[in-house]
């Protein structure tokens, strides 16, 4: 992420509940994957988590970046 990204994102979460919510469960879908990928096996339903989650931070992360999108704008301007 961007210095810019993370300037805004400090400055706007406190006041913008759904773009705090979003870094949250960004950061916490980090964690799980770090988890993850830490372990040496992983079963097939472990595999298809891991999966599930990936699409869930993807998902997130596009929401967060439209969010930012709209706060580069206004300090644009």
């Amino acid at each position: 992420m961007e210095k810019r990204d993370i300037e805004i994102i400090e400055k706007y979460s406190p006041v913008d509940d759904e773009l705090k919510r979003h870094v949250e469960e960004h950061q916490k879908f980090e964690k799980i994957l770090e988890d993850f990928n830490r372990r040496v096996y992983l079963s097939p339903e472990d595999e298809v988590e891991k999966k599930r989650i990936k699409k869930l931070k993807l998902k997130g992360r596009d929401k967060i970046e439209e969010i930012l999108a709209k706060y580069r704008n206004l300090q644009k301007h």
